[in-house]
């Protein structure tokens, strides 16, 4: 009772009153009130024998504000304080019943681009604190009646409703990449990062959230195929397209269990065109059905559903098995995906692959990308090292393309440098590309790495590349990929006899295995 209130009767509001002063023959009453003080009563009555009865007065501010705490927690994400998924369904829930009678709702999905690359290169409290910067930014852009969603992660929601739909949608979805795109201060760090944004709404014949948002998404897959940075509406082909994906996928998954890949091999040459120094392996996916499948379309897809790694491995496995049959030294060269280096396992592979064989370490080049050393790179090159160190050698390839090259040539002491075949396409008409080749080539004399051009196509492309310095070339001029039966006839083109006949066109053992790898698609 406030101190103010003389009788119980003056703290409680007078219908409350009124229920306790009822006649004695009533049932035991129970009631809470709301005091102007912000505090909670619980009040409750009982009889007593031989007549009237006993009320008890229970202060329950506290138990009631950690009810209510316990509530929001329930419903709202614990980093940015929006809504959660639960909350999110519930919204869902009345919102398209309210559809039905007034209006439509439109669901808008949306993920930041880039943002993996903020938690990998400067840590996780500065990606908690970008996305708390996000939540705050979509709440500005929103109305009071729009639902804002953290689904987890990078992703959000919104929900929207109202009857001028999809207008007023495409004006948010505007509104959300304008003020996305802005630059981030967080922690003396400007970040930059956007979103694209699927958009679904209630009319495409469903009143359920599942579908709703599997729409959405379907939406937003797009917009980030399209260049990100943009939003797209659902279309019921975007289903279609998602259905034959998901079709892939399953093949792929039996792909390799099934032996259906295979290896071939594009050779490497020395600079003049005269000699072959060792071949480059590609993989390729002979499906029972599709036929042969473009390596743009499954190596991709296996990176995102995680089977590059094991792919990778049957690579590594199989190339040392069919270089082991080839005559002389000659080497191959492996491609790497980012994913074999986080397990922690691959130099343990590379050994068994060199032990199973039976290949000679020296004759086994491993090439990497600049995305390899964005992950972890201590630990990246500690692994670099240890494979290294049993005599293989490590190449960086598509030189050029990223953003830190040389600060990776001074940290890593590579073998070889492969200059990005957009650069090799440039001579003869850009001075540029010109200009850029010849740096390589001397900075590859300077470090003592050799210099490989890749994509040759031209007797001209050629003749520059001998002038500019480069040592090793590869390229359609010389040769497409071709499979491990057709290398023996190709080394007796270049004067290479087999080591024994019929050799190179054998077929490893373990071909029933696994799959490829991460690059290689000329």
């Amino acid at each position: 009772v406030p101190p103010n209130a003389a009788t119980p009767e003056e703290a409680l509001p007078d219908p409350a009153w009124a229920v306790l002063q009822g006649d004695s023959g009533e049932q035991p009453a129970a009631f809470s009130c709301d005091l102007p003080d912000g505090r909670s009563i619980s009040v409750s009555k009982r009889p007593v024998a031989g007549g009237g009865w006993v009320a008890t007065y229970e202060d329950t501010t506290h138990r009631r504000q950690a009810e209510a705490r316990v509530a929001h927690m329930a419903h709202h994400d614990a980093l940015t304080g929006l809504a959660n998924r639960v909350l999110f369904r519930e919204h869902m829930q009345h919102a398209l019943a309210r559809a039905k009678r007034n209006g439509r709702v439109a669901l808008l999905c949306l993920d930041l681009d880039h943002f993996k690359s903020v938690n990998d290169t400067l840590g996780h409290p500065i990606g908690d604190a970008l996305l708390c910067e996000v939540a705050s930014r979509l709440r500005q852009c929103t109305r009071e009646t729009d639902l804002v969603v953290r689904l987890g992660g990078d992703e959000f929601a919104i929900v929207q409703e109202g009857p001028t739909q999809p207008n007023n949608a495409e004006a948010l979805a505007r509104r959300l990449i304008d003020a996305l795109a802005e630059p981030f201060d967080i922690n003396s760090h400007q970040l930059i990062v956007g979103t694209s944004i699927g958009i679904a709404l209630s009319d495409v014949g469903t009143d359920d959230t599942d579908i709703l948002l599997k729409c959405a998404d379907l939406a937003l897959y797009r917009a980030k195929s399209d260049g990100r940075g943009t939003w797209r509406f659902f279309e019921p082909e975007m289903d279609a397209v998602a259905q034959a994906r998901r079709a892939l996928e399953l093949d792929l998954r039996q792909a390799l269990a099934g032996g259906q890949f295979e290896l071939f091999y594009q050779p490497l040459l020395e600079a003049n065109g005269a000699r072959i120094s060792g071949f480059e392996a590609l993989i390729r996916w002979r499906h029972p059905k599709r036929g042969m499948v473009n390596p743009a379309l499954f190596i991709p897809l296996a990176e995102e559903v995680g089977l590059i790694s094991s792919i990778g491995s049957w690579v590594l496995r199989q190339a040392c098995a069919d270089a082991v049959r080839w005559p002389g030294q000659l080497k191959v060269a492996v491609n790497l995906s980012p994913a074999q280096f986080r397990n922690g396992m691959l130099a343990r592979e590379v050994e068994e692959a060199l032990l199973g064989s039976g290949l000679d370490p020296k004759r086994l080049e491993l090439e990497i990308t600049e995305n390899v050393l964005l992950q972890d790179h201590e630990i990246v090159l500690e692994t670099l090292h240890a494979v290294r160190s049993k005599g293989v050698r490590i190449a960086m390839d598509d030189f050029g393309t990223g953003y830190s090259s040389l600060s990776y040539l001074r940290r890593f002491p590579f073998d070889k440098i492969k200059i990005d075949q957009s650069f090799v396409r440039g001579l003869g008409d850009d001075e540029e590309a010109a200009a850029i080749v010849r740096a390589v080539a001397g900075l590859g004399r300077t470090l003592g790495m050799a210099v490989n051009a890749e994509g040759v196509e031209t007797a001209e492309q050629l003749a520059a590349l001998q002038a500019l310095g480069c040592g090793e070339v590869q390229g359609y001029l010389f040769s497409p990929p071709r499979p491990t039966s057709e290398i023996s006839e190709l080394l007796r083109q270049y004067g290479i006899a087999s080591r024994s006949p019929g050799a190179i066109g054998c077929v490893a053992a373990s071909t029933n295995q696994a799959a490829p790898h991460s690059t290689l698609l000329a």
